[in-house]
């Protein structure tokens, strides 16, 4: 599993990160995901789910959310 922690980053370059993830990993890959920007926490499972890839919430708090991420086709 790969993992990326963009939480010391600000809105939009966690998203930037994902993207360029997701362009790299082969389908089936996985990602444990961490976010803290509270736009980010909210968008970035949003724009997953509405591409098609799987989104699991691990962990949230008020000031993080950690997830894992399922690249689809």
């Amino acid at each position: 599993m790969d993992q990326l922690d963009v939480s010391t980053l600000r809105c939009p370059l966690p998203l930037l990160e994902v993207k360029l993830w997701l362009k790299s990993a082969e389908d089936g890959r996985r990602l444990w995901l961490v976010l803290a920007d509270p736009g980010s926490r909210q968008d970035i499972p949003a724009y997953l789910e509405r591409i098609g890839q799987g989104v699991e919430v691990v962990k949230e708090t008020s000031h993080r959310l950690e997830l894992i991420v399922t690249k689809h086709p």
